[in-house]
């Protein structure tokens, strides 16, 4: 097991990891966003729980995601990926909208998430070929958290990424209390249907997870995400584990935008 972090601090205010693709001046947009949201979130905390961050509690109502009406950077819909046979993404790569989701998997919220609205999502929009959605590696919450993201990544290369992250949301755990310890995320495994156990512990162990889940943690930084569940759909921010409401207008406000733009036209 890896008992110290191996992955990238949280930059000091300003800092960008790694001289990412994304400038700062490309950022603007989406952190003008988040920066709405977390402003929402002071007055609305005592009233609802939607986020999760290593520091407090984050949460929005419905009417505190604004931000998924407006015009679109092009440098952050550049930040789907679109692989085809990617094991971390479901969805057709040519979908026209593409929700990313930078999660973790002791953050409660993120379990909310997973139970309650990716199940709506599949069957609503991505069965329909109008979604697909993009997991990253976000773990906030130390050790347990990182494991559990390289552990999740070494299911991907046996193609059960999606059964693991099932199995893992499948219902509430302690955080740091040994839920995500190697033996439970062994067990897990098994239980994902992960049939080879030995490549998944060494797979989970080694440096090719590490890099993994580092190139997906310094982009969520490069972003300015704090806290988890974050998400982007088609470049557009929505913080915390909303409603489904929001993210089915979320999602067919990129679609008529998407339809938009095809024909010549733009979505601003």
């Amino acid at each position: 097991m890896h008992a110290a972090s191996r992955l990238p601090e949280k930059p000091r205010a300003g800092a960008t990891p790694g001289g990412g693709a994304v400038s700062r001046r490309r950022l603007r947009p989406v952190l003008a966003g988040l920066v709405l949201v977390a402003a929402v979130v002071v007055a609305v905390v005592a009233l609802a729980g939607g986020g999760d961050s290593a520091g407090r509690p984050a949460g929005t109502p419905a009417s505190a995601a604004p931000s998924a009406a407006a015009p679109a950077d092009p440098s952050l819909l550049a930040l789907a990926r679109r692989e085809s046979g990617d094991p971390y993404a479901l969805g057709k790569p040519d979908a026209p909208v593409v929700l990313i989701e930078y999660s973790d998997f002791q953050c409660p919220f993120c379990g909310r998430f997973a139970r309650e609205t990716k199940p709506e999502l599949l069957r609503d929009y991505v069965e329909k070929g109008v979604l697909r959605i993009e997991w990253r590696h976000f773990p906030l919450f130390g050790a347990e958290s990182e494991q559990a993201a390289r552990a999740s990544w070494a299911a991907g290369r046996q193609g059960r990424f999606w059964q693991f992250h099932d199995t893992a949301y499948a219902h509430p755990r302690e955080r740091n209390k040994g839920d995500f310890a190697e033996k439970a995320l062994l067990t897990m495994a098994e239980e994902a249907g992960i049939e080879d156990l030995d490549r998944f512990r060494a797979d989970m162990n080694s440096a090719a997870a590490d890099a993994a889940v580092t190139r997906d943690v310094e982009e969520g930084y490069a972003l300015g995400v704090s806290s988890t569940p974050a998400f982007l759909v088609n470049g557009r921010p929505i913080l915390g584990a909303q409603p489904t409401d929001v993210f089915a207008e979320a999602v067919e406000a990129a679609e008529a935008a998407e339809g938009t733009r095809a024909q010549g036209g733009t979505d601003e």
